[in-house]
């Protein structure tokens, strides 16, 4: 999922995030949490003077609000632990499911041409979403606890299953390039939630537009292929779900769902992120492969004193090419890694009482 037309590059077949990149990050192994001593082994990074952290130094700096402009993105490996599944391995049933449109390889299912040729297989995985009705999980609760102290200056995310948002979609973005830091401060600030819900609404965790990037895009909105008309995203369920193709009411063309296929651009708030890393104060990274550009870049793009937290199955992308000395790295299960950072911070059992106050919530809702 890469906006070949905007940045000229493709680095992987494809970025949605179904964990269609990413393979499950959940697999069992409890964290190996260690600094940036990969760097012993990888090079210094450009970083070599200054004093390398732990895992406890960077809970140190939270606690001492000394980290109060937390950027976070997040990929597939966050949404697996809530059944979403992992679309391009073998066996997990989705892909299986899709084999008898003729896929010619998995990633056509997001490419453009094919879509205009043969939209079924693309409307078939959103059904499946839809269906699922999956609920958000302890790290998905944890980004929100983070947001709720006031830490949290955006949230990246590649995924387009919903469950970082809020339920609402977002009001159209002014050109956000033109806008000073402190207009679009504002402009932020006091982003009025408006629209219809995304079809995930109710199994969403409550993260505001206005700190959330999806930079792959979502269902929450929908445009038509032909005449470009925008419609809510709930305007197409009814014939998603009846395993019928959307059309425009107005000139009968495709209605798709407003996620990035191969050689789109990328959604304008994006653009947030010239604004957003260089004033980080710290960097979390949870669940992705850093393999899909231009997302990848951003983990980069933050201040060389800025602290680097990777919690992640594997060691990943700069992390394990380039260090820095400030780079902390949890290695295994993200679920345990999230877990043991909130347990290290003191904020257990608030993410504990915030999860069974959700999802009553949900609960409610469901009946």
């Amino acid at each position: 999922m890469v906006a070949t037309s905007l940045w000229g590059v493709r680095t992987a077949p494809c970025a949605v995030g179904l964990a269609v990149l990413n393979s499950s990050i959940t697999g069992g192994r409890r964290p190996i949490s260690f600094s940036a001593s990969a760097s012993s082994i990888f090079g210094s990074g450009g970083n070599s003077k200054k004093e390398k952290l732990f895992l406890q130094d960077i809970v140190e700096l939270i606690q001492a609000r000394a980290c109060q402009r937390v950027v976070v993105m997040v990929g597939a490996g966050i949404s697996t632990p809530s059944g979403i599944p992992d679309f391009r391995s073998p066996g997990s049933g989705l892909y299986s499911n899709l084999q008898q449109y003729g896929l010619p390889y998995p990633e056509a299912i997001f490419e453009l041409a094919f879509f205009s040729h043969n939209p079924k297989p693309f409307f078939t995985l959103a059904k499946e979403l839809y269906l699922r009705s999956c609920r958000p999980n302890v790290i998905h609760y944890f980004l929100r606890l983070l947001h709720d102290k006031g830490l949290l200056q955006r949230l990246y995310t590649q995924n387009i299953d919903g469950l970082e948002r809020a339920p609402v979609i977002l009001k159209p973005i002014p050109d956000i390039m033109n806008l000073t830091y402190k207009q679009s401060a504002l402009f932020n600030h006091d982003l009025a939630a408006s629209g219809s819900p995304h079809p995930c609404a109710y199994s969403a965790s409550g993260i505001p537009a206005s700190k959330l990037v999806e930079a792959h895009g979502s269902f929450a909105s929908a445009t038509c292929t032909v005449c470009q008309r925008p419609s809510p995203g709930k305007d197409i369920w009814a014939d998603v779900t009846e395993d019928r193709i959307p059309r425009c009411p107005v000139c009968t063309g495709i209605v798709k769902p407003d996620v990035v296929f191969f050689g789109e651009a990328l959604p304008q708030r994006f653009l947030l992120h010239v604004l957003d890393f260089p004033m980080a104060d710290l960097l979390l990274i949870l669940g992705t492969s850093l393999e899909v550009e231009p997302f990848a870049s951003l983990s980069e793009a933050v201040q060389s004193s800025v602290p680097r937290l990777l919690i992640n199955r594997d060691l990943v992308g700069p992390f394990a090419w380039r260090p820095r000395s400030r780079d902390v790295v949890q290695l295994g299960d993200v679920v345990h890694g999230v877990e043991r950072l909130a347990e290290l911070l003191g904020w257990t059992q608030e993410l504990q009482d915030l999860i069974q106050q959700e999802t009553e919530k949900l609960d409610g809702r469901d009946k």
